[in-house]
């Protein structure tokens, strides 16, 4: 068996199109390490996909102080939900030419469609945990 597939209590993973994907669900718990996790950068923004399904898709990422991510898109179908569990950032969203300062404890929903940038506006690195569902 590759290094990249996995047998989670008899649930496999593959990496399909650089994500994680999991089939053959089951309504059992799972546990993903870190060592499991598909890491890759947007921009300056260092990402994290944890878990992807066909129903949602989990993920973190963390910026360093002053340093900003790419522009995402957005999502044709999903909402995406952005929780701030340390530090501070922006969002950004160009389209709609607005911004949100989110705090540690701070979510910001992001419907479909809409394009997104984070900036780390604060003095320590952010962490920025990240759920979408459903997943394009």
């Amino acid at each position: 068996m590759k290094n990249r597939d996995r047998i989670y209590k008899g649930v496999i993973s593959n990496w399909t199109n650089g994500h994680c994907v999991f089939s053959g669900e089951t309504l059992e718990p799972r546990k993903v390490t870190k060592g499991d996790v598909k890491s890759f950068m947007e921009g300056e923004e260092e990402c994290r996909l944890y878990y992807k399904t066909d129903q949602m898709v989990f993920g973190t990422s963390t910026l360093q102080p002053g340093k900003k991510g790419a522009v995402d898109p957005g999502h044709k179908n999903g909402y995406e939900i952005f929780y701030v569990a340390k530090g501070r950032v922006i969002c950004s969203f160009p389209r709609a030419k607005r911004e949100e300062v989110l705090d540690e404890g701070d979510i910001v929903i992001i419907p479909p469609g809409e394009p997104h940038e984070l900036t780390n506006s604060g003095t320590v690195e952010a962490l920025v945990c990240w759920s979408l569902a459903p997943p394009d």
